[in-house]
C-alpha cells in the first residue's frame, strides 16, 4: 500500500500521519528527513543533493524522487509506505510515476485533507511555544492556565516567526500555487480521496480509515 497525504499547512497532516502509520503498519516517508539522512550518510545521491544545497539551490525534482525511490526500496517499506506532503509539484509527481514501476509498486490513494482558509489561519496564528521548555499551546484549542505563561515550567510563551499572520498567508499562497495543479493531476487519475479536515482529530481519522479500509 502506497499512500500520499496532501493538505495545506495547519490541516493536521502530521497528527493523522502518526495514526495511519501506527494502525496500518506503514513506513513514514518524509522528504525532509530522508534528504538530511542521505546527506549525512554521504550516499551518492546525498552528495549530489548537498552540492545543490551548499550553492543555495533547490534540490532538483528528479534527484528528490530518486532519493524517495531508494527509501521505498528499504525493508520497512515492503508492507507499504505513507508519503507525507510529497510530491509537492506536478513535475515531482511525473518523476515519481516514472520511478515506481521499477520497484514494483504504485500509488493506491492520495488523501487530501481539506480545511477552510479562515480555519487554517486561526489554527496557525494561534500557536504558542514556551521559550524555556518548548511546550506547545494554542490560544483557542489548548490555552495556558495563565496568559502567555507555560503551565509546565513558568516560561514565557511566544509566537514563532512562521506563525505570524503575514507568514501564514504567504505559506498558504505557496501551497495553492504548488499544490492545486497537483490535486488536478491526481484527480484526473482517479486517485484523490477528499477528507473533511474541519472535523475533530478523531472525526478526520475515521474518514481516512474508511477510505483505506476499502482500497
Amino acid at each position: 500500500m502506497l499512500i500520499i497525504l496532501l493538505g495545506p499547512p495547519g490541516a493536521g497532516k502530521g497528527t493523522q500521519a502518526e495514526s495511519i502509520v501506527k494502525n496500518y503498519g506503514l513506513a513514514y516517508v518524509s522528504t525532509g528527513d530522508i534528504l538530511r539522512k542521505a546527506v549525512k550518510e554521504e550516499t551518492p545521491l546525498g552528495c549530489k543533493a548537498r552540492e545543490n544545497m551548499n550553492q543555495g539551490q533547490l534540490v532538483p525534482d528528479n534527484l528528490v524522487v530518486e532519493i524517495v525511490r531508494e527509501r521505498l526500496m528499504e525493508p520497512d517499506c515492503f508492507k507499504g509506505a505513507l508519503l507525507d506532503g510529497f510530491p509537492r509539484t506536478v513535475d515531482q509527481a511525473v518523476f515519481l510515476d516514472q520511478a515506481l514501476p521499477d520497484i514494483g509498486t504504485k500509488i493506491d490513494s492520495v488523501l487530501l485533507i481539506e480545511v477552510e482558509e479562515d480555519e487554517l489561519i486561526e489554527r496557525l496564528t494561534g500557536r504558542r511555544v514556551c521559550s524555556d521548555c518548548g511546550a506547545n499551546y494554542h490560544l483557542k484549542f489548548k490555552p495556558p492556565k495563565v496568559r502567555n505563561v507555560c503551565d509546565q515550567c513558568g516560561g514565557d510563551l511566544y509566537q514563532r516567526d512562521d506563525d505570524t499572520l503575514e507568514t501564514v498567508k504567504e505559506r498558504l499562497d505557496v501551497y495553492k500555487k504548488q499544490t492545486e495543479p497537483l490535486i488536478k493531476f491526481y484527480q484526473e487519475k482517479g486517485l484523490i480521496s477528499e477528507v473533511n479536515g474541519n472535523k475533530d482529530i478523531n472525526g478526520v481519522y475515521e474518514q481516512i480509515k474508511s477510505i483505506l479500509d476499502n482500497l
